[in-house]
Order: structure tokens, then sequence, then C-alpha cells
């Protein structure tokens, strides 16, 4: 009773949950934006860090260098002095992920920021790997 390999892939593929088949379990949310005057505010800020895992002053920080501006945190919300497009938005906080969430070993978003002494690292709860980021 031999079997060949592809039978054997196909019957193991086959008894995988679909979740584990397909590897989409992260997806960073749409920016829920408005502009009131010349301010943009961020509804949806709360959920975007809860889903990121990071602390909402960490992207608030990175999102204020990156548009020079000033903002502010209000009861989940992110407010923003000027009128920025929820592109825009969603553009940088993308970048931040790639920079700050995801893993540049595996791939994963399992990360956290740990600082030892002056050093920053991105450690991966997924493989274990840490790498060095810089300060935001």
């Amino acid at each position: 009773m031999k079997t060949s390999y592809k039978e054997l892939l196909e019957r193991g593929r086959s008894q995988l949950p679909q979740q584990v088949a397909e590897h989409k379990r992260f997806e960073i949310p749409k920016t829920r934006s408005s502009t009131i005057g010349m301010r943009t505010i961020i509804h949806n800020f709360g959920e975007i860090c809860n889903m990121l895992n990071r602390e909402p002053s960490y992207l608030l920080k990175f999102l204020t260098k990156e548009m020079a501006t000033k903002a502010g945190l209000e009861r989940g919300r992110a407010i923003f002095q000027g009128k920025f497009g929820s592109d825009t938005i969603d553009r940088l906080i993308k970048r931040y992920v790639d920079e700050f969430v995801v893993c540049p070993v595996c791939k994963r978003p399992d990360t956290k920021i740990i600082r030892e002494k002056r050093f920053t690292f991105l450690k991966c709860d997924a493989c274990g790997a840490r790498s060095s980021v810089r300060l935001v």
C-alpha cells in the first residue's frame, strides 16, 4: 500500500482548518475619520490600537511626527489639527505596522516593543526573534 507524496499532501491539506490554510488572520482596520473645520477626528483609533496590540500613545506619537501636527486623545478617538484624508492616515498606519508591529523574520504581528537600557527591540512571541527598532 504505497501512496504518493502528492496524495499524502492533499490528504493532509484537506484535514487542515480553513483558517490555517488561508493564513489571513491579521488585517488592519480601515480608519473611520471625519473632518470638522481644521480638525481631523479618527473615531476608531482605540480599536485600531487594540488590534495592533500597542498603546495608543505610541501610535499617536508616530502619526503626529509623520503628519507634522499636534494631536490629542479623547475617549478612544484621536483628534489631529489639520485636514487629512483617510487614505493618508491608512497609509501611515500601514507604515507603522510594517516598521513597529510585524516581525521582520517570520512576518507575524505577534510582537512586543521592549526597552533595554538605551535600546528598543521588537520581540516576536511567535518565533522568538529580537530586532532593533528606532525610537518613535
